[in-house]
């Protein structure tokens, strides 16, 4: 009984399941503004972003690239190992 009642609580939560929509470029959001995610015909890569508590957008790609991205500022890591960092007053690749 105690499993059929979580379960009915799970399903009625708003935060639960978001309403998510996708444009005509493929790119998918959701309507609780925590997850979104996308596909590239072109190039055959997908994408999915979340952003956490702190406001903190993380994006990783199915090709293993992962940025994660505040306020216009980020670091990229690419699959090759390649970091990349976006500051207020500088950006560059090491």
């Amino acid at each position: 009984m105690r499993i059929l009642v979580l379960l009915v609580c799970v399903l009625l939560s708003s935060s639960a399941f978001a309403e998510c929509t996708t444009n005509a470029r493929g790119v998918t959001a959701c309507g609780n503004g925590q997850t979104a995610g996308g596909y590239n015909p072109n190039t055959g890569n997908a994408w999915k972003a979340q952003k956490n508590q702190a406001g903190v957008t993380t994006t990783r790609t199915s090709n293993g690239g992962e940025a994660k991205t505040k306020n216009g500022k980020g670091v990229y890591k690419s699959p090759s190992g390649k970091t990349c960092y976006k500051s207020a007053n500088s950006q560059g690749c090491n």
